[in-house]
């Protein structure tokens, strides 16, 4: 699959947050993982980024929404809970973004807002926090964007008996 994406969180206050939004970016396979605006204490993930995602991915800390940097190309994609955001299921992802998260108690602010190609919402009756909504956006992504095959009509998986249900193997152009 071509294409590349980053998540990033605005204001986020508790490392235990960050961490787990970092190992999940590390887990679906991201380009790069960023903070604008976070707390100090929240830049502390060492304990609970178990996946040590630094290691492995770019981790990018922008003080505030005029010094964050992004590749040309990459569309901002924010994630927020909004009367006129577009449901997460109906939603194509873009082949290269950046997608960004609201502080724990708090939404993103409106100049982010105003800086993001589109405005999605995970469709829950209230919020969530905010590493199980970066969990579920980067799922919908995969989902969406992995040529997987269509789900069976009945409960389960695909048929292993019958060769017609299974996924068609993956070709990797070279």
């Amino acid at each position: 699959m071509r294409g590349y994406f980053g998540i990033g969180c605005e204001g986020i206050s508790k490392s235990q947050n960050l961490g787990a939004v970092m190992r999940t970016a590390n887990a679906f396979g991201a380009s790069f993982v960023y903070t604008v605006g976070a707390a100090h204490t929240a830049r502390k993930v060492n304990l609970t980024d178990t996946s040590r995602t630094m290691k492995n991915v770019p981790y990018y800390e922008w003080d505030t929404l005029d010094d964050l940097r992004l590749p040309k190309g990459c569309v901002m994609v924010g994630i927020e809970l909004t009367e006129d955001s577009v449901d997460l299921p109906s939603f194509r992802h873009p082949n290269n973004c950046a997608y960004i998260l609201g502080p724990e108690m708090g939404s993103l602010s409106p100049a982010m807002q105003a800086r993001c190609a589109h405005i999605v919402k995970i469709p829950t009756k209230f919020c969530i926090n905010v590493s199980l909504a970066a969990a579920l956006t980067l799922y919908d992504r995969t989902l969406s964007r992995g040529g997987y095959p269509a789900r069976p009509i009945r409960p389960g998986g695909p048929n292993m008996d019958d060769v017609s249900t299974w996924p068609a193997p993956k070709i990797s152009k070279r």
